[in-house]
């Protein structure tokens, strides 16, 4: 992104963001509600053009790309594809779905070995005795193992997960991280952004930081350079001390 701009009824949400992300690399985004953390991630998936700037996604521009192409290529985790994915529909189905970006099965075709890819999803998510399962009635930490199986389902480019960790309880919460961890150290996987509001949330592996504040980018480059103290402190518009040990983040008031 080179100088991204994006208003809504005239206001900003974000102001003139320059953000590179390459392709090793695994992203962490913090900063507090409402300071424009979905809309990057949005603009980034392709799913919202800026208002002034330029955006470029896997070798293609906005603007002179056809996102249908290019939208495929991108996986993203948000709560916005648990609203659209039917409640009764198989764990299974869900994961499998992600082959084609659809929300059904019927949609589609599959093959032996997209079912089998599906079910191997699930089983490295710890989930894979749910596949039979309504997606609807599973806990909230299952569904967010579903839906990122569903995200590596189509081996994408680039993965963006908004707010994983959004109400899940301890348990979730540290088996996600488990999860992620292991994605982030794989060499197959694809350049990953996560988008959290807690330090504690920032899974081993993770390479950079951005600190989005009022619609701009305040902060950003390696992990330890951009979540420091000071930096996190002025984002949040809170006093707190960041430290990190044996590769775990943690931040508390001062």
């Amino acid at each position: 992104m080179r100088d991204v701009t994006v208003q809504r009824a005239g206001v900003p949400v974000l102001r003139g963001v320059d953000w590179r992300v390459d392709v090793a690399d695994r992203w962490v985004i913090l900063g507090p509600n409402g300071s424009g953390k979905t809309t990057l991630l949005q603009v980034a998936g392709a799913r919202l053009w800026p208002t002034a700037g330029t955006v470029e996604i896997l070798g293609a521009r906005l603007g002179t790309v056809d996102v249908r192409t290019l939208r495929p290529r991108v996986a993203l985790v948000s709560g916005s594809v648990t609203r659209q994915l039917r409640a009764d529909l198989a764990a299974r189905d869900v994961v499998v779905s992600g082959r084609h970006g659809a929300l059904e099965t019927w949609w589609n075709r599959y093959t032996e070995k997209d079912w089998e890819k599906a079910d191997a999803l699930l089983a490295l998510g710890g989930v894979g005795d749910l596949g039979d399962r309504p997606f609807g009635v599973i806990s909230e930490g299952e569904r967010q193992q579903v839906l990122l199986a569903r995200a590596l389902m189509s081996d994408p480019e680039l993965l963006l997960l908004d707010e994983p960790f959004a109400g899940l309880d301890l348990g979730a919460r540290e088996r996600l991280l488990v999860r992620l961890t292991a994605v982030a150290a794989d060499p197959a996987s694809p350049p990953t952004v996560l988008v959290t509001h807690h330090c504690e949330e920032i899974p081993l592996g993770f390479t950079h930081g951005g600190l989005v504040s009022g619609g701009r980018l305040v902060a950003s480059g390696p992990l330890p350079e951009v979540v420091t103290s000071a930096r996190v402190s002025a984002c949040f518009g809170v006093a707190v001390t960041v430290g990190c040990g044996d590769g775990r983040w943690w931040s508390r008031a001062v």
